[in-house]
């Protein structure tokens, strides 16, 4: 049976669903002002299950709606850092507090913020193909390995190997400890100029990967249990509406409008960490 919650808290709880929706096909830094919300309103564990399972049911149309646009060449070779730091983020959940957890995630996500700002503007990155973003020429869309029947050819890896060792793990780590690799992720593949599509497709198979290699480690730790599976299969018209809704917005989405707007939703997201 479903738990026994106020009306507010079910208000805010179907406002948390359609952030977690929206977030998986056009705008990833919502999910973190999902999770602070969750957080406000439920218990740490609880909020933690709950938040992970509506973002696995976006994860599912994502995956579709992207299933022609994710890089999958640079994904794979992301795989070793992000699983090092979930691996982490597991046992960093039995040592310490919710608080200083929180907190630590909050104050990692501005400095991301921060550093990503200062590499594009000294043209530090590279792009996809391997060229300095300062030197790299405008292209509508990316030459991505999807891994499907479409043939199109593969980029080079994005960024050097030290920049997927740092992101990647703190990714894991993030995402295992508090649902908050989202905004994480997102600095890099701004760093990477990911065009919009690119960007969401590489996005929504990132995280659909990554919340599959954590779902046994949330089962062990009672994350999923008897509260959060009522509360998921109630919520999840509202994550599927909005998911398809963020669909939509995406196909207009401009360049220059959907960058700004990410880095201010991962500031955004931090913030309520601090507190």
């Amino acid at each position: 049976m479903p738990p026994t919650l106020t009306a507010n808290t079910w208000i805010l709880l179907m406002v948390v669903a359609a952030l977690c929706g929206i977030a998986k096909t056009a705008l990833p830094g919502a999910a973190t002002i999902a999770v602070a919300l969750c957080t406000a309103v439920l218990p740490a564990k609880e909020s933690t299950g709950a938040i992970l399972l509506m973002l696995m049911t976006g994860d599912l149309l994502a995956v579709w709606s992207y299933r022609h646009d994710a890089d999958f060449h640079m994904l794979r070779r992301l795989v070793p850092a992000v699983l090092a730091g979930v691996g982490a983020g597991a046992l960093f959940l039995h040592l310490a507090s919710n608080d200083s957890t929180r907190r630590l995630i909050g104050v990692v996500l501005l400095l991301l913020v921060v550093i990503t700002l200062l590499q594009r503007r000294t043209a530090g990155w590279s792009g996809p193909d391997g060229t300095p973003a300062a030197q790299a020429p405008p292209s509508p869309a990316p030459a991505l390995r999807t891994g499907g029947a479409s043939g199109a050819p593969a980029t080079h890896t994005a960024g050097s190997g030290l920049a997927r060792l740092a992101y990647g793990s703190l990714a894991g780590f993030t995402t295992m400890t508090a649902n908050a690799g989202g905004p994480v992720t997102s600095m890099y593949f701004l760093a990477c100029h990911y065009p919009v599509k690119a960007f969401l497709g590489t996005t929504a198979w990132f995280f659909f990967l990554v919340n599959l290699v954590k779902l046994p480690f949330s089962l062990s730790a009672g994350l999923i249990n008897a509260t959060t599976l009522p509360l998921t299969a109630i919520t999840a018209p509202v994550v599927t509406i909005s998911a398809l809704a963020g669909r939509r917005l995406a196909e207009h989405m401009d360049q220059r409008v959907f960058e700004p707007i990410i880095i201010v939703l991962t500031v955004l997201s931090a913030l309520p960490l601090l507190r």
